[in-house]
């Protein structure tokens, strides 16, 4: 590749279902915007050691970053911007010219896509809010669920990791935004899916499997409720269609895929970002999502 090639990358593992290199190669080619785009499979332990590779590369214009790398590349940038700070982890790294080589930043766009496709969805408030799953999406669902209005978020997990200080992490960031955060186990889950007035799946495909068949047997409706699946494949989730059947409204993770990356985009391309809703347009195609 040409020493003055921009490059630009998804990481995470496995990384081969990633519909990034999509959506951003589609606004890049609208913004006219010369810069690659690829996949790159990168293990968790592997996350330092490839952050000082791409810092010998030249070229490099920012990186996305999905599972499992959230917090382990949070770690090896040299900066966070003070939302990544608040969650601890990130989605997003920018390049920037420095003394000593570049300078990476860390930046957590996942809120802003969460934010986006459920008021596109229309659940422009939250007052009633249950997180599925406990890990670096969840903490972000909690700053998105704050941005919308919650002053307490329940969260139904398996298991909860935890910080230094011994507290689980996603309790953590509730502390760090002034959002009490209440803790569940899995065996409540189902129930508290017929209750909520939305409810963010932030489990790895299939992680709600287990829960659908329960939700389904509680027979309740759940018109008016909205359930976002951060997993889009397979489309529809087994927990989608449950909460489809019930009447509720179902969100795939391919819209908060899609809103994340207009922000990563934003900020890769600076000054060449225009024109927002035709750039948010040409993604949706790129994709299969219908206009917005």
């Amino acid at each position: 590749m040409p020493a003055n090639t921009r490059r630009a990358a998804v990481l995470g593992h496995p990384i081969g279902h990633s519909r990034s290199p999509e959506l951003h190669r589609a606004a890049y080619r609208y913004l006219k915007f010369d810069c690659a785009y690829d996949a790159i499979d990168v293990e968790e332990g592997a996350a330092a050691d490839f952050a000082a590779a791409v810092r010998q590369e030249p070229g490099w214009n920012g990186l996305s970053v999905t599972m499992p790398l959230k917090s382990a590349m949070a770690a090896a940038v040299d900066k966070l911007d003070p939302l990544a700070q608040a969650l601890g982890v990130i989605n997003t790294v920018t390049f920037e010219p420095g003394p000593g080589g570049p300078v990476l930043t860390g930046w957590n766009t996942d809120v802003a896509g969460l934010v986006n496709a459920l008021r596109h969805a229309g659940a422009a408030h939250a007052p009633r809010a249950a997180v599925l799953g406990a890990g670096g999406t969840a903490t972000a669902a909690v700053a998105a669920l704050t941005e919308l209005g919650c002053s307490s978020v329940d969260i139904y997990a398996r298991s909860f990791r935890g910080e230094a200080g011994g507290q689980p992490a996603v309790r953590e960031v509730g502390g760090r935004l002034g959002t009490e955060v209440v803790l569940h186990g899995w065996d409540a889950a189902a129930a508290a899916c017929a209750e909520a007035d939305v409810v963010i799946c932030t489990l790895p495909p299939h992680g709600a499997d287990g829960i659908a068949g329960e939700f389904a047997a509680l027979d309740c409706r759940r018109g008016g409720a909205v359930l976002l699946d951060a997993a889009y494949d397979p489309w529809p989730s087994a927990i989608a269609g449950a909460w489809q059947a019930a009447g509720g409204t179902i969100v795939p993770g391919l819209e908060m895929l899609l809103y994340q990356a207009v922000e990563q985009v934003r900020l890769f391309t600076g000054d060449a970002f225009r024109d927002e809703d035709a750039v948010i347009n040409v993604m949706c195609d790129a994709v299969g999502l219908p206009p917005r």
